[in-house]
């Protein structure tokens, strides 16, 4: 038996095109697809979940310094919820849809962290944190959100994130990815090759062997983390 939360809904706030919306009812009339894929899901006994993305036009912004490290990222705004919490601490694989919901889920646990530090602190992740900040468990960093939203008496947060993936990043929720194939030289194709290690080289020359479509109308791929 399969048993894995799939965040793939797509709400309204994005400047561009995230996987998710390949999935999501409604979309320009493939409500057919999405309604099989979601029953696929069910019949499968995985879980999905929903989140909103606000993807940043500097998404696909190409890294033009020498050493990557020094990249300014660009900011996106997140919004949680507490059932997305409360998903992520059942004991179940989490399959980000779209590089989005994966930094999504990554900047709630530093969220977490910082908060399990200071409850006061603004949701703000700034894409340095997650190399100086001390990590915590998973289930610590997402009770100390849901801490924030009792206190808040809220069922909802909004942040902002400049998270930053590249190699050597130590994953803290997402297990896998589903994404398109990215484009050279983005902070994109650093996320990927943080997630599965020096197999995304394989995995892109394969791609380019079989003609497989690149970008946002491209073909897609499911990825899992390469355990540390």
């Amino acid at each position: 038996m399969a048993e894995a939360w799939v965040c793939v809904r797509v709400k309204h706030g994005t400047v561009e095109q995230p996987a998710g919306i390949f999935y999501t009812h409604g979309f320009t009339g493939e409500d057919l697809i999405a309604c099989s894929f979601f029953s696929s899901l069910q019949e499968k006994k995985i879980a999905f979940d929903y989140l909103t993305l606000h993807v940043s036009a500097g998404t696909f912004q190409t890294v033009k310094v020498q050493n990557a490290i020094e990249h300014h990222m660009h900011e996106e705004q997140i919004i949680v919820t507490r059932e997305n919490i409360e998903n992520l601490l059942k004991k179940r694989l989490a399959i980000a849809v779209g590089t989005t919901s994966l930094r999504t889920l990554e900047s709630l646990y530093w969220y977490g962290v910082k908060l399990s530090h200071d409850p006061t602190v603004p949701f703000l992740i700034r894409q340095e944190d997650p190399y100086h900040l001390t990590p915590v468990s998973k289930s610590g960093a997402l009770n100390a959100v849901l801490r924030k939203m009792d206190h808040e008496k809220t069922n909802h947060l909004v942040g902002e994130t400049s998270i930053y993936i590249l190699p050597g990043y130590d994953f803290k929720i997402s297990d896998a990815l589903i994404t398109n194939f990215h484009q050279p030289g983005s902070t994109l194709m650093l996320l990927v090759a943080a997630l599965v290690g020096d197999g995304w080289k394989r995995i892109y020359q394969s791609a380019l062997a079989e003609h497989y479509r690149f970008l946002s109308y491209g073909d897609s791929s499911l990825l899992f983390r390469k355990h540390q």
